[in-house]
């Protein structure tokens, strides 16, 4: 069950030629590939192009239709080594993942594609993950392009751009004989806007035609003396004919007057922030039309030493506008005057930051900071002396606190991390290391608990050097996103091989839940198009792991809490793995509340569970809050003046999964906490029943009211 469907949007890619479209930049990408006879797709989820997933696996029975297989594929290698399919087939096809780490996990495949080179059109879209949006380490995935001499493009972030991006990359990597990576940054995915359809086209090729008839050339097989040739290959003749491409078919963009003692060289999809920058000098008006050249690089790489050398005749002064780092681009194109005994001055990252991503409030202040040194006559007369009279803004950083990730309302996972809190109070710290995913907020306060990470599925792996028989065994947590994506084979038949003495905690919430709530093999959902339901236990003792143990129930923190123990002091010899399961609340909370409100609305009699703390009970203390951590459960100021600690309070936004409760019981706290029903229409003795009690409750306080002793005025 993903975040979202798009069942009703995909329908929107039937429009055919001389329709518009118009939706987010995904959609538009995926419309793209139909357009462009693609043959197969493929790829991994994760952001920013999830839902570039769910889009075609909303639209698989569409992409049948056209004879397009789709395959949703256990991870970014296992889609990187379908590109396998246009080496030896004039077949057009793409796979989507999240870069840079995506990447990454796909490299081994990747290499050996750009090593061999292609016959059909073989398009990698990887959604760069930089910047403030971003969930992971921040690095670029040009250092991977330029390694493999794939090209790569960057294309202006609005969607006319980005289809035509899709449909020159095919026919650039036709054309060069290489694998061509689109890049799409967070924004470009989600985009919204429209362009011109053209007709869906079928591929010319199809994988089962291609099937019919199998063909392959030794060539092209990545071994000794080939994979020499294949070098050779990449310089003499791909390179060329890419460039030549590049520059015919105008992939880079030239906009503004042709002479101008200034310039500017920008990364396509840094076009928007530039353009609006220069709105806000006065330098470029709402259309786009600008005062200062520009040199847009839909194609990153490779860069085109006669174009840019073009755009710098007659200027004074070229800025490099070059998001991340380390400045490729910028380095190359510095390459390129210094050999061609270029006078120009090119400046970059001694204007913008080295690091961090490139908001607008950045990308103005080193523009204009650029404009002011080399061209000052260029700018507005209030730009160049402003009013310093104009209130500043102020720096929220020094009174904003930081809002870091955290488990959501009711998370299965919170109360496996409390349970293993309780047994570090008896154990001591142990060394704990954690995967890639819903978990990892667990080192973050109140659990403080695994505080490093080395990658999707390698948990158990990042332990590895700790277990050797110390005082304490070493303790690993991994999803089940990451057990199924890398972790079966790179941590656990890693543990079973070397005859681990280590504990491994799999958080089984049903879904690969961090990317948006996607099936996974172990999910519980019935899923007419990939097979579910397969234990992660069967799969932990098919590879000789005999020391399994299941938790169906995460809320139960006494139970998580002896298995864990258990796991800890047992004399039992290899692997200990506890799978601990509990549905992903959210995924259950937009299952559940649709039904839940349409049951009420039709008049059908819902009970909903909600808790609460009793004010007169509790103490104070807050230990619930350390070990639960729950967003609905915070703190409340009582009237009452003899009572200066405010109490533990539980707002609107319970969803009654019981953890708290849970926990003050585990841990032995004040039996503070109470739960009650709310009843949803309920049965005429269901009122009766209500207003007798009340009735009841009534008389008693007004009694307890009456005999209360009372400091008023004296008589």
């Amino acid at each position: 069950m993903a975040e979202r469907s798009f069942k009703a949007e995909v329908e929107h890619l039937r429009l055919g030629a001389g329709e518009t479209f118009t939706g987010e930049g995904i959609l538009a990408i995926t419309k793209a590939l139909l357009e462009n006879g693609v043959g197969y797709v493929g790829g991994y989820q994760g952001a920013p192009i999830s839902h570039l997933m769910d889009v075609l696996a909303d639209a698989e029975d569409l992409m049948a239709e056209l004879g397009i297989r789709f395959e949703a594929n256990a991870n970014e290698a296992a889609a990187a080594a379908m590109l396998a399919a246009s080496v030896h087939y004039p077949i057009r096809g793409a796979v989507t993942f999240k870069g840079s780490v995506g990447v990454n996990v796909a490299s081994d495949a990747l290499a050996n594609l750009a090593s061999s080179g292609v016959n059909g059109g073989a398009l990698v879209i990887v959604g760069e993950d930089y910047g403030e949006g971003s969930s992971i380490m921040q690095e670029r995935s040009h250092a991977f392009a330029m390694k493999s001499q794939f090209w790569l493009l960057d294309p202006r972030p609005n969607l006319p751009c980005i289809t035509k991006a899709v449909k020159d990359g095919f026919e650039l990597s036709e054309a060069s004989n290489t694998p061509v990576m689109l890049m799409v940054r967070i924004r470009s995915c989600h985009v919204t806007g429209s362009f011109e359809t053209r007709d869906n086209q079928r591929p010319k090729l199809s994988v089962k035609d291609a099937l019919s008839n199998p063909q392959s050339d030794f060539a092209r097989v990545v071994l000794p003396p080939m994979s020499y040739l294949h070098e050779q290959d990449k310089i003499k003749n791909r390179w060329p004919n890419a460039e030549k491409f590049i520059r015919e078919r105008a992939l880079n963009e030239v906009f503004g007057p042709k002479q101008a003692p200034v310039g500017l060289v920008l990364q396509g999809g840094m076009y928007n922030g530039v353009i609006r920058a220069l709105q806000r000098l006065g330098l470029a008006d709402l259309h786009g039309k600008t005062e200062v050249p520009l040199y847009v690089l839909n194609v990153t790489y490779p860069l085109l030493s006669s174009e840019f050398l073009e755009f710098c005749d007659g200027k004074d002064q070229v800025l490099v506008i070059e998001e991340g780092q380390p400045e490729f681009i910028e380095q190359q194109l510095t390459t390129f005057l210094y050999r061609a005994g270029s006078t120009v001055r090119l400046r970059g990252k001694d204007i913008f930051p080295m690091a961090g991503e490139y908001t607008g409030q950045v990308m103005l202040d080193a523009i204009g900071a650029f404009l002011k040194a080399a061209a000052p006559q260029m700018l507005p007369a209030t730009v160049r002396a402003p009013n310093e009279d104009r209130p500043q803004i102020p720096d929220l950083t020094k009174t904003v606190p930081i809002r870091p990730p955290g488990f959501c309302t009711g998370c299965p996972e919170r109360p496996i991390f409390a349970a293993m809190k309780l047994v570090q109070q008896e154990t001591g710290k142990l060394q704990i290391s954690a995967d890639i995913g819903c978990h990892l907020f667990a080192a973050l306060p109140p659990f403080e608990i695994g505080g490093a990470t080395m990658g999707y599925g390698l948990g158990p792996a990042a332990n590895a050097a700790f277990d050797g028989g110390g005082e304490r065994r070493p303790v690993s947590i991994i999803g089940d996103g990451g057990f199924w994506h890398n972790g079966l084979s790179s941590s656990f038949t890693n543990m079973a091989f070397n005859k681990s003495d280590g504990v491994a905690v799999i958080v089984d919430n049903y879904y690969s839940a961090a990317t948006g709530g996607q099936d996974i093999m172990s999910s519980r959902a019935d899923n007419p198009t990939k097979a579910t339901k397969h234990p992660i236990t069967k799969a932990l003792k098919g590879i000789g792991i005999d020391w399994v143990r299941q938790v169906d129930n995460t809320y139960d923190v006494g139970r998580m809490r002896d298995v864990l123990r258990e796991a800890l002091t047992t004399d039992t010899p290899g692997p200990k793995v506890i799978v601990a399961s509990s549905e992903c609340m959210l995924n259950k909370q937009r299952r559940e509340k649709p039904l839940q409100q349409k049951a009420i609305k039709d008049g059908r009699r819902v009970e909903a569970p909600r808790f609460g703390v009793d004010e007169d009970v509790c103490t104070g203390d807050h230990a619930c809050i350390r070990l639960s951590g729950c967003p609905s459960l915070s703190v409340k100021k009582l009237d009452d003046p003899l009572r200066d600690d405010p109490v533990a309070s539980i707002d609107q936004s319970c969803v009654g999964c019981g953890n708290c409760g849970e926990v003050a019981d585990a841990a032995v706290l004040c039996p503070s906490f109470y739960r009650a029903d709310v009843v949803h229409n309920p049965t005429p003795w269901e009122v009766r029943l209500a207003r007798v009690r009340s009735r009841v409750i009534g008389w008693l306080q007004s009694r307890r009211a009456a005999h209360r002793l009372s400091f008023g005025d004296a008589p």
